[in-house]
Protein backbone atom coordinates (compact mmCIF):
# COMPACT_ATOMS: atom_id res chain seq x y z
CA UNK A 1 0.00 0.00 0.00
CA UNK A 2 1.62 3.50 -0.71
CA UNK A 3 1.42 6.58 1.37
CA UNK A 4 -1.03 8.35 -0.93
CA UNK A 5 -3.65 5.36 -1.21
CA UNK A 6 -3.93 5.32 2.64
CA UNK A 7 -7.58 6.47 3.90
CA UNK A 8 -7.87 9.00 6.34
CA UNK A 9 -9.33 6.51 8.64
CA UNK A 10 -6.55 4.15 8.89
CA UNK A 11 -4.28 6.69 9.90
CA UNK A 12 -6.40 7.28 12.94
CA UNK A 13 -5.22 3.73 14.03
CA UNK A 14 -9.09 3.24 15.20
CA UNK A 15 -9.87 2.51 18.83
CA UNK A 16 -6.54 1.17 19.83
CA UNK A 17 -4.67 4.55 18.76
CA UNK A 18 -6.38 6.22 21.53
CA UNK A 19 -3.52 4.82 23.62
CA UNK A 20 -0.67 6.64 22.20
CA UNK A 21 -2.91 9.71 21.89
CA UNK A 22 -3.21 9.10 25.84
CA UNK A 23 0.72 8.74 26.08
CA UNK A 24 1.58 11.58 24.05
CA UNK A 25 -1.01 13.62 25.82
CA UNK A 26 0.43 12.63 29.30
CA UNK A 27 3.82 15.25 28.29
CA UNK A 28 1.69 17.98 28.73
CA UNK A 29 1.67 17.74 32.55
CA UNK A 30 4.94 19.57 32.20
CA UNK A 31 2.41 22.63 31.66
CA UNK A 32 1.57 22.25 35.12
CA UNK A 33 5.16 23.29 36.03
CA UNK A 34 5.08 26.23 34.02
CA UNK A 35 1.12 27.18 34.95
CA UNK A 36 1.90 26.55 39.13
CA UNK A 37 5.01 28.55 39.04
CA UNK A 38 3.52 31.42 37.19
CA UNK A 39 0.66 31.55 39.11
CA UNK A 40 2.00 31.20 42.42
CA UNK A 41 3.78 34.12 42.69
CA UNK A 42 1.48 36.53 42.58
CA UNK A 43 -0.36 34.95 45.96
CA UNK A 44 3.58 34.40 47.75
CA UNK A 45 4.36 38.34 47.15
CA UNK A 46 1.26 39.18 49.27
CA UNK A 47 1.29 36.69 51.80
CA UNK A 48 2.40 38.67 55.52
CA UNK A 49 5.24 36.65 56.45
CA UNK A 50 6.37 36.17 53.07
CA UNK A 51 6.58 40.64 53.10
CA UNK A 52 8.03 40.17 56.56
CA UNK A 53 10.83 37.95 55.44
CA UNK A 54 12.16 38.94 52.64
CA UNK A 55 10.93 43.01 52.58
CA UNK A 56 11.84 46.37 54.24
CA UNK A 57 10.94 47.49 57.53
CA UNK A 58 7.90 50.13 56.80
CA UNK A 59 6.51 51.64 59.69
CA UNK A 60 3.24 53.08 57.61
CA UNK A 61 2.57 49.62 56.53
CA UNK A 62 -0.02 47.54 58.59
CA UNK A 63 2.29 44.42 59.38
CA UNK A 64 5.76 46.97 59.86
CA UNK A 65 7.05 45.73 56.23
CA UNK A 66 6.34 46.28 53.00
CA UNK A 67 7.80 45.23 49.33
CA UNK A 68 9.45 47.88 47.30
CA UNK A 69 8.44 47.62 43.97
CA UNK A 70 12.28 46.88 42.67
CA UNK A 71 12.29 44.05 44.70
CA UNK A 72 8.63 43.03 43.32
CA UNK A 73 9.74 43.33 39.64
CA UNK A 74 13.09 41.30 40.75
CA UNK A 75 11.88 38.61 42.50
CA UNK A 76 8.55 38.41 39.69
CA UNK A 77 10.75 38.81 36.90
CA UNK A 78 13.95 36.43 37.23
CA UNK A 79 11.99 33.59 36.92
CA UNK A 80 11.51 34.25 33.29
CA UNK A 81 15.68 35.61 33.01
CA UNK A 82 15.92 31.85 33.99
CA UNK A 83 12.70 30.30 31.52
CA UNK A 84 14.69 32.54 28.78
CA UNK A 85 18.19 30.57 28.70
CA UNK A 86 16.24 27.33 29.52
CA UNK A 87 14.48 27.80 26.23
CA UNK A 88 17.32 28.52 24.46
CA UNK A 89 19.01 25.44 26.19
CA UNK A 90 16.28 23.01 25.34
CA UNK A 91 17.70 22.78 21.38
CA UNK A 92 21.24 21.52 22.24
CA UNK A 93 18.93 19.17 25.36
CA UNK A 94 16.48 18.06 22.78
CA UNK A 95 19.00 17.78 19.55
CA UNK A 96 21.81 15.41 21.72
CA UNK A 97 19.86 14.28 24.53
CA UNK A 98 16.41 13.64 22.80
CA UNK A 99 12.93 15.04 23.33
CA UNK A 100 12.27 12.16 26.32
CA UNK A 101 15.72 12.73 28.36
CA UNK A 102 15.31 16.60 28.11
CA UNK A 103 12.22 16.41 29.85
CA UNK A 104 12.94 14.48 32.01
CA UNK A 105 16.78 16.70 32.79
CA UNK A 106 13.82 19.51 32.89
CA UNK A 107 12.31 18.34 36.12
CA UNK A 108 15.60 17.76 37.84
CA UNK A 109 16.87 21.23 37.52
CA UNK A 110 13.02 22.20 38.24
CA UNK A 111 12.99 20.60 41.38
CA UNK A 112 16.66 22.08 42.30
CA UNK A 113 14.85 25.44 41.81
CA UNK A 114 11.76 25.12 44.37
CA UNK A 115 13.95 23.14 47.09
CA UNK A 116 16.46 26.62 46.91
CA UNK A 117 12.84 28.97 47.22
CA UNK A 118 11.54 26.20 49.70
CA UNK A 119 14.56 26.43 51.88
CA UNK A 120 15.32 30.21 51.45
CA UNK A 121 15.83 32.39 54.06
CA UNK A 122 17.30 35.65 52.31
CA UNK A 123 16.51 36.92 49.36
CA UNK A 124 19.08 36.37 47.41
CA UNK A 125 18.72 32.76 48.16
CA UNK A 126 14.88 32.32 46.85
CA UNK A 127 15.73 34.57 43.86
CA UNK A 128 18.44 32.05 42.86
CA UNK A 129 15.81 29.46 43.41
CA UNK A 130 13.54 30.90 41.24
CA UNK A 131 15.99 31.16 38.54
CA UNK A 132 16.69 27.16 38.75
CA UNK A 133 12.72 26.56 38.27
CA UNK A 134 12.86 29.40 35.63
CA UNK A 135 15.28 27.25 34.00
CA UNK A 136 13.73 24.29 34.54
CA UNK A 137 10.78 25.74 32.87
CA UNK A 138 12.04 26.89 30.31
CA UNK A 139 13.30 24.09 28.68
CA UNK A 140 10.10 22.43 29.35
CA UNK A 141 8.63 24.91 27.41
CA UNK A 142 10.88 24.26 24.17
CA UNK A 143 10.70 20.52 24.90
CA UNK A 144 6.86 19.29 25.71
CA UNK A 145 5.24 20.93 22.50
CA UNK A 146 8.22 19.61 20.60
CA UNK A 147 7.57 16.28 21.68
CA UNK A 148 3.97 15.81 21.26
CA UNK A 149 4.34 17.30 17.81
CA UNK A 150 6.33 14.45 16.90
CA UNK A 151 4.49 11.56 18.29
CA UNK A 152 1.08 13.17 17.47
CA UNK A 153 -1.41 11.92 14.57
CA UNK A 154 -1.95 14.59 12.28
CA UNK A 155 -5.49 14.72 12.90
CA UNK A 156 -5.40 15.59 16.25
CA UNK A 157 -2.10 17.09 16.85
CA UNK A 158 -3.48 20.56 17.37
CA UNK A 159 -5.72 19.23 20.63
CA UNK A 160 -2.88 17.43 21.81
CA UNK A 161 -0.68 20.44 21.78
CA UNK A 162 -2.99 22.23 23.13
CA UNK A 163 -3.42 19.90 25.92
CA UNK A 164 -0.14 21.71 27.41
CA UNK A 165 -1.51 25.17 27.70
CA UNK A 166 -4.72 23.24 29.69
CA UNK A 167 -2.05 21.75 31.98
CA UNK A 168 -0.62 25.42 32.08
CA UNK A 169 -4.23 26.76 33.07
CA UNK A 170 -4.91 24.11 35.67
CA UNK A 171 -1.69 24.93 36.98
CA UNK A 172 -2.38 28.76 37.54
CA UNK A 173 -5.77 27.22 39.08
CA UNK A 174 -4.10 24.85 41.67
CA UNK A 175 -1.63 28.15 42.89
CA UNK A 176 -4.21 30.34 43.31
CA UNK A 177 -6.38 27.51 45.20
CA UNK A 178 -3.45 26.63 47.55
CA UNK A 179 -2.60 30.34 47.68
CA UNK A 180 -5.78 30.99 49.31
CA UNK A 181 -6.20 28.37 51.60
CA UNK A 182 -2.78 29.38 52.90
CA UNK A 183 -2.90 32.85 52.81
CA UNK A 184 -4.01 33.68 56.63
CA UNK A 185 -1.19 31.19 58.24
CA UNK A 186 1.60 33.50 60.18
CA UNK A 187 4.70 31.64 59.37
CA UNK A 188 6.64 30.39 57.09
CA UNK A 189 4.54 27.33 55.89
CA UNK A 190 2.37 29.97 54.54
CA UNK A 191 4.55 30.39 51.26
CA UNK A 192 6.78 26.99 51.91
CA UNK A 193 3.46 24.93 51.33
CA UNK A 194 2.85 26.80 48.43
CA UNK A 195 5.68 26.42 46.68
CA UNK A 196 6.87 22.90 47.67
CA UNK A 197 3.70 21.52 46.15
CA UNK A 198 5.45 21.67 42.67
CA UNK A 199 7.85 19.02 43.88
CA UNK A 200 4.99 16.88 42.83
CA UNK A 201 4.26 18.37 40.08
CA UNK A 202 7.95 18.11 38.66
CA UNK A 203 7.99 14.20 40.40
CA UNK A 204 4.91 12.84 38.06
CA UNK A 205 6.31 13.86 34.87
CA UNK A 206 9.56 12.47 35.28
CA UNK A 207 8.23 9.16 36.45
CA UNK A 208 5.80 8.83 33.34
CA UNK A 209 8.14 9.88 30.93
CA UNK A 210 10.40 6.88 32.00
CA UNK A 211 7.75 4.90 30.34
CA UNK A 212 7.28 7.29 27.25
CA UNK A 213 8.91 6.29 24.06
CA UNK A 214 11.22 8.27 22.03
CA UNK A 215 9.88 10.58 19.03
CA UNK A 216 10.41 8.76 16.02
CA UNK A 217 11.57 12.09 14.48
CA UNK A 218 14.37 12.15 16.80
CA UNK A 219 15.28 8.51 16.12
CA UNK A 220 15.00 8.72 12.69
CA UNK A 221 17.18 11.39 12.52
CA UNK A 222 20.11 9.86 14.76
CA UNK A 223 20.22 7.12 12.10
CA UNK A 224 18.56 3.78 14.36
CA UNK A 225 15.34 3.30 12.37
CA UNK A 226 14.42 0.60 14.06
CA UNK A 227 13.70 2.30 17.43
CA UNK A 228 11.68 4.59 15.41
CA UNK A 229 9.78 2.09 14.15
CA UNK A 230 9.11 0.21 17.26
CA UNK A 231 8.26 4.14 19.01
CA UNK A 232 5.70 4.72 16.15
CA UNK A 233 4.44 1.75 16.20
CA UNK A 234 4.05 1.94 20.18
CA UNK A 235 1.98 5.66 19.61
CA UNK A 236 -0.13 4.66 16.77
CA UNK A 237 -1.01 1.24 18.66
CA UNK A 238 -0.27 -1.19 15.08
CA UNK A 239 2.13 -3.64 13.91
CA UNK A 240 5.74 -2.28 13.00
CA UNK A 241 4.89 -3.64 9.52
CA UNK A 242 1.44 -1.92 9.57
CA UNK A 243 0.93 0.17 5.96
CA UNK A 244 0.28 3.46 8.19
CA UNK A 245 3.37 2.93 9.99
CA UNK A 246 5.58 2.27 7.16
CA UNK A 247 4.42 5.42 5.15
CA UNK A 248 4.77 7.43 7.64
CA UNK A 249 8.80 6.23 8.78
CA UNK A 250 8.95 6.56 4.55
CA UNK A 251 7.38 10.26 4.63
CA UNK A 252 9.51 11.52 7.68
CA UNK A 253 12.71 10.10 6.06
CA UNK A 254 12.95 11.60 2.75
CA UNK A 255 11.95 14.86 4.48
CA UNK A 256 14.95 14.51 6.47
CA UNK A 257 17.36 13.72 3.61
CA UNK A 258 15.69 16.58 1.76
CA UNK A 259 16.30 18.65 4.30
CA UNK A 260 20.14 17.20 4.75
CA UNK A 261 20.72 17.66 1.53
CA UNK A 262 20.48 21.74 1.64
CA UNK A 263 22.65 21.72 4.74
CA UNK A 264 20.24 23.40 7.15
CA UNK A 265 21.39 22.65 10.64
CA UNK A 266 22.36 25.41 12.68
CA UNK A 267 21.02 28.78 14.53
CA UNK A 268 22.37 30.72 11.40
CA UNK A 269 19.97 28.78 9.11
CA UNK A 270 16.86 29.44 10.83
CA UNK A 271 17.73 33.09 9.29
CA UNK A 272 18.82 32.05 5.60
CA UNK A 273 15.89 32.82 2.95
CA UNK A 274 15.64 29.39 1.46
CA UNK A 275 13.37 27.27 -1.20
CA UNK A 276 11.71 26.16 2.13
CA UNK A 277 11.37 29.57 3.97
CA UNK A 278 12.92 28.76 6.79
CA UNK A 279 13.75 32.63 7.91
CA UNK A 280 9.93 32.96 7.41
CA UNK A 281 8.74 30.45 9.46
CA UNK A 282 11.77 31.47 12.60
CA UNK A 283 10.51 35.11 12.43
CA UNK A 284 7.10 34.08 12.80
CA UNK A 285 7.36 31.67 15.58
CA UNK A 286 9.57 34.16 17.56
CA UNK A 287 7.29 37.13 16.80
CA UNK A 288 3.94 34.66 17.46
CA UNK A 289 5.48 34.01 21.02
CA UNK A 290 6.11 37.70 21.67
CA UNK A 291 2.59 39.03 20.61
CA UNK A 292 1.01 36.48 23.06
CA UNK A 293 3.11 38.16 25.72
CA UNK A 294 1.89 41.26 24.60
CA UNK A 295 -2.01 40.07 24.74
CA UNK A 296 -0.87 41.20 28.69
CA UNK A 297 -2.64 38.05 29.99
CA UNK A 298 0.13 37.55 32.13
CA UNK A 299 -0.21 40.68 33.87
CA UNK A 300 -3.37 38.97 35.24
CA UNK A 301 -1.46 36.14 36.23
CA UNK A 302 1.38 37.70 38.27
CA UNK A 303 -0.12 40.86 39.40
CA UNK A 304 -3.85 40.17 39.32
CA UNK A 305 -4.46 40.01 42.99
CA UNK A 306 -1.94 43.34 43.33
CA UNK A 307 -4.52 45.01 40.69
CA UNK A 308 -7.81 43.79 41.87
CA UNK A 309 -6.72 45.16 45.51
CA UNK A 310 -5.43 48.41 44.31
CA UNK A 311 -8.87 48.67 41.94
CA UNK A 312 -10.84 48.41 45.60
CA UNK A 313 -11.93 44.75 44.53
CA UNK A 314 -13.37 42.34 48.01
CA UNK A 315 -11.58 39.17 48.24
CA UNK A 316 -9.27 39.49 45.56
CA UNK A 317 -7.60 36.23 46.25
CA UNK A 318 -10.90 34.50 45.67
CA UNK A 319 -11.60 36.50 42.25
CA UNK A 320 -8.29 35.18 41.29
CA UNK A 321 -9.29 32.03 41.88
CA UNK A 322 -12.53 32.28 40.14
CA UNK A 323 -10.37 33.91 36.77
CA UNK A 324 -8.45 30.87 36.53
CA UNK A 325 -11.16 28.56 36.86
CA UNK A 326 -12.11 30.59 33.36
CA UNK A 327 -8.95 30.30 32.18
CA UNK A 328 -9.06 26.56 32.74
CA UNK A 329 -12.56 25.63 31.78
CA UNK A 330 -12.15 27.61 28.23
CA UNK A 331 -9.01 26.23 27.39
CA UNK A 332 -11.12 22.85 26.64
CA UNK A 333 -13.45 24.38 23.85
CA UNK A 334 -10.39 26.05 22.28
CA UNK A 335 -8.54 22.20 22.37
CA UNK A 336 -11.66 21.12 20.21
CA UNK A 337 -11.60 24.46 17.88
CA UNK A 338 -8.51 24.15 16.98
CA UNK A 339 -8.73 21.01 14.67
CA UNK A 340 -12.13 21.92 13.82
CA UNK A 341 -11.79 25.61 12.62
CA UNK A 342 -8.31 26.24 12.19
CA UNK A 343 -5.17 27.56 14.32
CA UNK A 344 -5.31 31.00 11.50
CA UNK A 345 -9.23 31.54 12.32
CA UNK A 346 -8.75 31.43 16.33
CA UNK A 347 -5.92 33.47 16.32
CA UNK A 348 -7.54 36.28 14.48
CA UNK A 349 -11.22 36.21 16.25
CA UNK A 350 -9.58 35.72 19.02
CA UNK A 351 -7.44 38.93 18.95
CA UNK A 352 -10.33 41.19 17.83
CA UNK A 353 -12.06 40.40 20.93
CA UNK A 354 -9.45 40.37 23.41
CA UNK A 355 -8.86 44.00 22.09
CA UNK A 356 -12.44 44.93 22.80
CA UNK A 357 -12.59 43.41 25.84
CA UNK A 358 -9.10 45.21 27.02
CA UNK A 359 -10.50 48.86 25.61
CA UNK A 360 -13.09 48.47 27.70
CA UNK A 361 -11.78 47.10 30.86
CA UNK A 362 -9.72 50.52 30.68
CA UNK A 363 -12.50 52.80 29.85
CA UNK A 364 -14.27 51.12 32.76
CA UNK A 365 -11.31 51.85 35.52
CA UNK A 366 -10.96 55.11 34.58
CA UNK A 367 -14.47 56.28 34.77
CA UNK A 368 -16.34 54.46 37.66
CA UNK A 369 -15.42 54.87 41.43
CA UNK A 370 -14.05 52.40 43.25
CA UNK A 371 -17.11 52.86 45.64
CA UNK A 372 -19.04 51.20 42.37
CA UNK A 373 -20.07 48.00 43.46
CA UNK A 374 -22.04 47.12 39.88
CA UNK A 375 -19.09 48.74 38.36
CA UNK A 376 -16.74 46.86 39.58
CA UNK A 377 -18.61 43.60 39.11
CA UNK A 378 -18.24 44.61 35.34
CA UNK A 379 -14.82 45.15 35.56
CA UNK A 380 -14.47 41.87 36.73
CA UNK A 381 -16.94 39.85 34.38
CA UNK A 382 -14.97 41.81 30.84
CA UNK A 383 -11.90 40.50 33.05
CA UNK A 384 -13.15 37.16 32.76
CA UNK A 385 -14.59 37.32 29.11
CA UNK A 386 -10.98 38.46 27.68
CA UNK A 387 -8.84 35.54 30.19
CA UNK A 388 -11.73 33.15 28.47
CA UNK A 389 -11.02 34.47 24.97
CA UNK A 390 -7.34 34.20 25.25
CA UNK A 391 -7.82 30.39 27.09
CA UNK A 392 -9.69 29.15 23.84
CA UNK A 393 -7.38 30.92 20.96
CA UNK A 394 -4.19 32.69 22.01
CA UNK A 395 -3.21 30.21 24.84
CA UNK A 396 -3.33 26.59 23.15
CA UNK A 397 -2.86 27.94 19.35
CA UNK A 398 0.34 30.01 19.82
CA UNK A 399 2.08 26.37 21.29
CA UNK A 400 0.45 24.48 18.42
CA UNK A 401 1.77 26.68 15.99
CA UNK A 402 5.26 26.43 16.81
CA UNK A 403 5.09 22.74 17.36
CA UNK A 404 4.66 22.30 13.66
CA UNK A 405 5.73 25.10 11.62
CA UNK A 406 9.26 23.93 11.55
CA UNK A 407 11.27 21.25 9.52
CA UNK A 408 12.61 18.35 11.20
CA UNK A 409 16.48 19.35 10.83
CA UNK A 410 16.06 22.95 12.51
CA UNK A 411 13.08 22.15 13.95
CA UNK A 412 14.72 21.98 18.17
CA UNK A 413 16.27 25.60 17.37
CA UNK A 414 13.04 27.04 15.61
CA UNK A 415 11.19 26.06 18.28
CA UNK A 416 13.80 26.93 21.31
CA UNK A 417 14.03 30.56 19.64
CA UNK A 418 10.59 30.60 19.47
CA UNK A 419 10.04 29.78 23.02
CA UNK A 420 13.06 31.95 24.54
CA UNK A 421 10.87 35.06 22.68
CA UNK A 422 8.00 34.01 24.63
CA UNK A 423 10.33 33.81 27.75
CA UNK A 424 12.22 37.96 26.98
CA UNK A 425 8.99 39.34 26.63
CA UNK A 426 7.71 37.54 29.57
CA UNK A 427 10.06 38.88 31.71
CA UNK A 428 10.29 42.48 30.12
CA UNK A 429 6.72 42.86 30.64
CA UNK A 430 7.11 41.23 34.39
CA UNK A 431 9.65 43.37 35.15
CA UNK A 432 8.52 46.64 33.78
CA UNK A 433 4.53 45.94 34.65
CA UNK A 434 4.91 47.27 38.44
CA UNK A 435 6.62 50.37 37.26
CA UNK A 436 3.95 51.03 34.61
CA UNK A 437 1.29 50.30 37.31
CA UNK A 438 2.21 51.15 40.70
CA UNK A 439 1.96 54.98 42.02
CA UNK A 440 4.68 56.82 43.76
CA UNK A 441 8.33 58.08 43.06
CA UNK A 442 9.95 56.47 40.34
CA UNK A 443 6.69 54.59 38.64
CA UNK A 444 3.83 55.43 35.97
CA UNK A 445 1.46 55.68 38.31
CA UNK A 446 -1.18 53.90 34.79
CA UNK A 447 -2.88 51.27 37.39
CA UNK A 448 -5.78 50.41 35.40
CA UNK A 449 -5.41 52.36 32.34
CA UNK A 450 -2.40 49.58 31.59
CA UNK A 451 -5.03 48.38 29.76
CA UNK A 452 -5.25 50.79 26.97
CA UNK A 453 -1.19 49.70 25.93
CA UNK A 454 -2.91 46.16 26.11
CA UNK A 455 -5.54 46.96 23.81
CA UNK A 456 -3.30 48.59 21.92
CA UNK A 457 -1.17 45.32 20.98
CA UNK A 458 -3.94 43.46 20.71
CA UNK A 459 -4.42 45.26 17.73
CA UNK A 460 -1.48 44.62 16.77
CA UNK A 461 -1.78 40.68 17.02
CA UNK A 462 -5.03 40.99 14.66
CA UNK A 463 -2.34 42.41 11.76
CA UNK A 464 0.45 39.91 12.16
CA UNK A 465 -1.92 37.17 12.14
CA UNK A 466 -3.89 38.44 9.02
CA UNK A 467 -0.72 39.24 7.19
CA UNK A 468 2.01 36.21 8.73
CA UNK A 469 -0.20 33.08 10.06
CA UNK A 470 -0.89 30.35 7.68
CA UNK A 471 -3.39 27.07 8.27
CA UNK A 472 -2.10 24.08 8.96
CA UNK A 473 -5.04 21.99 10.27
CA UNK A 474 -5.14 18.58 9.31
CA UNK A 475 -1.81 18.63 7.80
CA UNK A 476 1.25 16.29 8.88
CA UNK A 477 4.57 18.32 10.07
CA UNK A 478 6.28 16.93 6.25
CA UNK A 479 3.03 18.50 4.38
CA UNK A 480 3.21 21.78 6.34
CA UNK A 481 6.99 22.30 4.48
CA UNK A 482 5.12 22.12 1.21
CA UNK A 483 3.01 23.82 2.37
CA UNK A 484 5.20 27.08 3.03
CA UNK A 485 7.49 26.40 -0.21
CA UNK A 486 4.14 26.45 -2.00
CA UNK A 487 1.81 28.96 -0.89
CA UNK A 488 1.55 32.28 1.63
CA UNK A 489 -0.12 32.87 4.51
CA UNK A 490 -2.85 34.66 2.77
CA UNK A 491 -2.94 31.87 0.51
CA UNK A 492 -2.63 28.78 2.98
CA UNK A 493 -5.94 27.93 3.17
CA UNK A 494 -7.11 27.24 -0.50
CA UNK A 495 -3.55 25.30 -0.85
CA UNK A 496 -4.36 23.04 2.22
CA UNK A 497 -7.49 21.98 0.47
CA UNK A 498 -4.98 20.54 -2.37
CA UNK A 499 -3.13 19.10 0.12
CA UNK A 500 -5.44 17.18 1.78
CA UNK A 501 -7.11 15.77 -1.47
CA UNK A 502 -4.07 14.06 -1.73
CA UNK A 503 -2.61 15.79 -5.44
CA UNK A 504 0.53 17.79 -4.64
CA UNK A 505 2.04 14.71 -2.12
CA UNK A 506 1.59 12.28 -5.24
CA UNK A 507 3.87 15.00 -7.33
CA UNK A 508 6.12 15.01 -4.44
CA UNK A 509 6.56 11.45 -3.51
CA UNK A 510 7.51 10.92 -7.53
CA UNK A 511 10.01 14.30 -7.09
CA UNK A 512 13.07 12.15 -6.26
CA UNK A 513 13.13 10.36 -9.60
CA UNK A 514 14.01 11.62 -13.45
CA UNK A 515 11.28 10.33 -14.45
CA UNK A 516 8.18 9.17 -12.69
CA UNK A 517 4.45 7.77 -13.13
CA UNK A 518 1.68 9.57 -11.63
CA UNK A 519 -1.81 8.82 -12.52
CA UNK A 520 -1.02 6.95 -14.75
CA UNK A 521 1.39 9.35 -17.19
CA UNK A 522 5.45 9.47 -17.29
CA UNK A 523 6.46 12.91 -16.01
CA UNK A 524 10.15 14.12 -16.37
CA UNK A 525 11.36 15.90 -13.10
CA UNK A 526 11.38 19.57 -14.78
CA UNK A 527 7.70 18.68 -15.53
CA UNK A 528 6.75 18.05 -12.39
CA UNK A 529 9.17 21.11 -10.64
CA UNK A 530 7.12 23.10 -13.65
CA UNK A 531 3.76 21.71 -11.85
CA UNK A 532 4.65 22.66 -8.34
Amino acid sequence: MSAGSITPATTHGGKRGMSGIIMTAFAAFGGMLFGYDTGTISGVIQMDDWIRTFGVPDKSASIGYSLPTSRESLVVSILSAGTFLGALSGAPAADVLGRRIGIMLSCIVFSLGVALQTGALTLATFVVGRFFAGFGVGLVSTLIPMYQSECSPKWIRGAIVSCYQWAITIGLLLAAVINNATKDRQNHSAWQISISVQLIWAFVLFIGMIWLPETPRWLIKKNRPDYAAKALSRLRSLPMTHPVVVAELEEITAALEAEREIGQNTYIDCFRSTHNKIALRTCTGIALQAWQQLTGVNFISYYGITFFTSAGIQNPFLISVAINIVNMGMTLPGMWAVDRFGRRSLLLWGAVLMCICEFLVAILGVTISIENLAGQRALIGIVCIYVGTFAATWGPVAWVLVGEIFPLNVRAKGMSLSAASNWLWNWALAFATPYLVNSGPGNAGLGVKVFFIWGSTCAGCIVFTYFCIPETKGLSLEQIDLLYQNSTPLTSTQYREHLITGEPRRVVEDITSPVKEVDGEKWTMEEVQEVV
